[in-house]
Formats: C-alpha cells, sequence, structure tokens
C-alpha cells in the first residue's frame, strides 16, 4: 500500500526546454518538508506535452533525488498500452517504487478494457512494481470502475492503490466496499482530501498534490493530523489551505467580443503561475496551455495574499529556501502582469 503525502511535481521549463537544474531544486524543497514521496511527470507535471525522451528524462532526474529519501511515482501511463508498457519498463529500470497508470484519454475504451488490456497486462509483467490506477473521469472522458479496481487488487497484488480523482464520494465509498480495508485510496483533488480521509465510509490514506508544489509542509501536516487522529489541528490546517486549493482548477466569467464566456484555466497553469510569481522555478506552461485572463490572475494573487496575510507561516518554507521576499513579490506588478493575456 501506498499511503502518505505525495507531490505531483510540475515540470518547470526555461523557454522552449525543460529546466533540469530548476527540477533538481523543487524536488529538494519537496523533500526538505516532509513529503513522503513525488510524482514525475503526471498531469501536473504536463504529461500530454512532454515528448517520451524528455519524459523519461524528468523521471530519472526525480528517481535520483528521491533515492533513499523519498518515494518515486513514475507517471508511465498513456492512451495505449504498448507506449505505458515501454514507459514502465523504463521505471522499473530506474528503481522507481511505483508508476501512475491514468485511465487511457480520447480512445476512452470501457472499464473492462482498461482491466484486461491496460492496466492487467502491465500489473503482470512487472509484479515487483506498485501499479497505482489513475482515475479521473473529467480529464479522460472514460473511467476504470470499483469493481474492475477489485477485479485487479484480486489477481494483482501489486494493484493495491488508486488515485481517485472523480469528485464523486459515492464512488470512493464503493471502491472501499469493493476493495475492502487493506487498499490503499488516495486522493487526487486537493480540495476534498480531508474529507475523503475523514469519511469512515472512504477513509483515504493520503493525498497525491498539486498544492504541495508550492507550500508541501502545511500538506504533509494536514495529512499526517489526520492519521494521527488530531482532527482539529487538520480541519485548521485544510481551512488556511482552501484558498489554495481553490485555485487547482480556476473558473472565470470573462467579456469577449460576443458576449460572455467562461474561461477555465486547468491545472497546472494557476499553480506554476502563482510559482512564477512568487519566485520558484516554473516556466510557465508548454503550449497549448498559455496564460491566464487579468480576472484570473486576480484571483491568484489575492489567494496568495489572504494566506500569506492570515497565515504567514503557510508559506515561510517557499520563502526560506528560494530566498524570496513573496509579500514585496506580491505587490510588484512586474513580477506578474506578463503572466496573463491583455484582452480576451
Amino acid at each position: 500500500m501506498i499511503t502518505g503525502t505525495f507531490t505531483a511535481l510540475v515540470t518547470p521549463f526555461n523557454g522552449e526546454d525543460v529546466d533540469y537544474e530548476g527540477l533538481d531544486k523543487l524536488s529538494e524543497f519537496q523533500i526538505r518538508n516532509g513529503i513522503t514521496g513525488i510524482l514525475a511527470v503526471g498531469t501536473t507535471g504536463e504529461s500530454p506535452s512532454l515528448v517520451w525522451e524528455e519524459h523519461n528524462k524528468v523521471i530519472e532526474h526525480i528517481r535520483k533525488s528521491t533515492a533513499g529519501k523519498a518515494l518515486c511515482i513514475a507517471g508511465t501511463g498513456s492512451n495505449n498500452t504498448k507506449e505505458a508498457m515501454a514507459a514502465t519498463e523504463h521505471a522499473v529500470k530506474l528503481g522507481a517504487e511505483a508508476v501512475l497508470l491514468v485511465d487511457p484519454y480520447y480512445n476512452g475504451p470501457s472499464s473492462l478494457e482498461i482491466r484486461n488490456e491496460y492496466v492487467a497486462p502491465i500489473a503482470e509483467k512487472f509484479p515487483n512494481i506498485e501499479i497505482i490506477p489513475y482515475v479521473i473521469p473529467g480529464r479522460t472522458g472514460t473511467q476504470l470502475l470499483p469493481e474492475d479496481i477489485a477485479i485487479l487488487n484480486k489477481h494483482y497484488p501489486n494493484v493495491s492503490t488508486v488515485k481517485e480523482a472523480t469528485a464523486d464520494i459515492g464512488n470512493m465509498k464503493r471502491t472501499r466496499e469493493c476493495c475492502g480495508s487493506d487498499f490503499s485510496i488516495l486522493s487526487g483533488d486537493d480540495g476534498m482530501t480531508f474529507e475523503m480521509m475523514t469519511n469512515e465510509s472512504v477513509r483515504a490514506s493520503g493525498v497525491i498534490s498539486v498544492v504541495s508544489n508550492i507550500v508541501p509542509k502545511a500538506v504533509a501536516e494536514l495529512v499526517h493530523a489526520v492519521k494521527a487522529g488530531d482532527i482539529e489541528k487538520a480541519a485548521e490546517l485544510n481551512n488556511k489551505l482552501k484558498p489554495f486549493f481553490e485555485l487547482v482548477t480556476l473558473k472565470t466569467m470573462e467579456k469577449s467580443p460576443y458576449g460572455d464566456v467562461v474561461f477555465r484555466a486547468r491545472n497546472p497553469l494557476a499553480a506554476k503561475t502563482l510559482m512564477t510569481i512568487i519566485g520558484m522555478p516554473s516556466g510557465g506552461c508548454r503550449r497549448p496551455i498559455g496564460k491566464l485572463t487579468k480576472n484570473a490572475l486576480d484571483v491568484v494573487l489575492n489567494a496568495a495574499r489572504k494566506v500569506l496575510s492570515e497565515s504567514p507561516e503557510i508559506l515561510e518554507p517557499a520563502a526560506s529556501f528560494f530566498n524570496v521576499d513573496i509579500e514585496s513579490r506580491l505587490e510588484d506588478s512586474s513580477k506578474w502582469k506578463h503572466l496573463c493575456y491583455e484582452t480576451y
């Protein structure tokens, strides 16, 4: 079972290229601040935008930085089994502790096919590494169902964890019902982690977090507090972190020449924008992900200002590690005015 706090690490860029020096700094920041492990090249790491050579090299860097210090989960999922098999083999050779297999996107196989033609062949070929299905239908358009997860768990002991990002408590309860008490459910949604861990019918055992890119210590302390039974402390931390949780997927209403439209900033755009603002390695996202709108940038700035004003200890580890004055950067428009589109 995989339990604890894992950061779905962003992939920093320097122009069009991966910033491997920045990647190593981000990894060190995570490890110093109590993270259980790091997920390399998940959705937050912009896996759809990296070519496989970059993808594998990022995993190599993360594995090297975590060795003997934290767990390494390699994102090796794809929408075809051949690619996922090759990527998993690479991760196994590097010594990663686990791999994350996102449900096959776009071609959208049924749950039965995801089980039989995707997860099972990989779990069978690599029995000595933990295989973590990643269920996120909002991104993939398909879903590995709890019943099929339970069948996989029954036949393959190395499928004993799921990253659950359905935002559906009923589905989570069904996973627990089908898979039993020894199966690990990890939250794939920062804003639901506290609820998932404290709900007696779900009993999640941790999180694969986006927000912990910026505040790893606080997210790790929240998870530890729940596991230690200190629900009051966990609830307090959860409340302090809410402004950041609300940035993972950011929606604003915008005025276009043809009427109002919804702008939806998908992960990791808001997180990487905030990282750039406060002085962490980031470099923006790779196209076609672009920039925030002015309204969305204001939401990001106001969230950071709120956390800094009300709970400065949350951002102190980032300020200390990266040697930055976060308050001054949040008020200095030269640090962020270029991070949004001028008009819709």
